[in-house]
């Protein structure tokens, strides 16, 4: 099991755009493509509380690589990312990290 951690650091007031982009489409591409997801986070307290944390769940980095490829690759999905930007851009930056569980870990 691979774990990736991914973090979209918003443009200033875009996240809510974001956390509803996600609510009403963003997850609905990661059903269909399989893509499954650990959980997502909001910043409270921290360095940015402009930024959405979340976590992936991928057998191995080929299925990562084809789910995810095909998603970033769906007509449709790019129309609708589109369309959420239309009047400005939502996010700055994304991080994205890929995590081996330990031996010890409760996840593995």
């Amino acid at each position: 099991m691979i774990v990736e951690l991914r973090i979209y650091y918003c443009a200033p007031g875009r996240l809510p755009a974001l956390l509803e982009r996600f609510r009403s489409t963003t997850l609905g591409f990661f059903d269909k493509y399989g893509i499954e997801q650990i959980g997502f986070w909001t910043t409270t307290i921290g360095p940015d509380n402009h930024a959405l944390t979340y976590l992936l769940k991928w057998d191995s980095m080929a299925e990562r690589e084809k789910r995810w490829n095909a998603f970033q690759a769906d007509a449709d999905w790019i129309a609708a990312r589109a369309e959420s930007e239309r009047e400005a851009p939502i996010v700055a930056r994304v991080e994205n990290s890929f995590l081996a569980p330990t031996d010890f870990s409760a996840l593995r």
